[in-house]
């Protein structure tokens, strides 16, 4: 099985947005996207200054 590529959290979000997912709100670090006809919701965290993989 192939390596998934690693993606920033902004990338991420403007890839859900392309998708039809719309940001709901910001909180601190992570962004909260939505989707309509969709009972989920997606929480994308956004560091600034973490390293790639670093866990706060």
């Amino acid at each position: 099985m192939p390596k998934l590529p690693r993606v920033s959290g902004r990338e991420a979000v403007r890839v859900f947005q392309k998708a039809g997912w719309d940001v709901a709100r910001q909180r601190g670090s992570h962004v909260v996207l939505i989707k309509s006809g969709s009972i989920y919701t997606l929480s994308i965290p956004l560091p600034s200054g973490s390293g790639t993989g670093t866990v706060a």
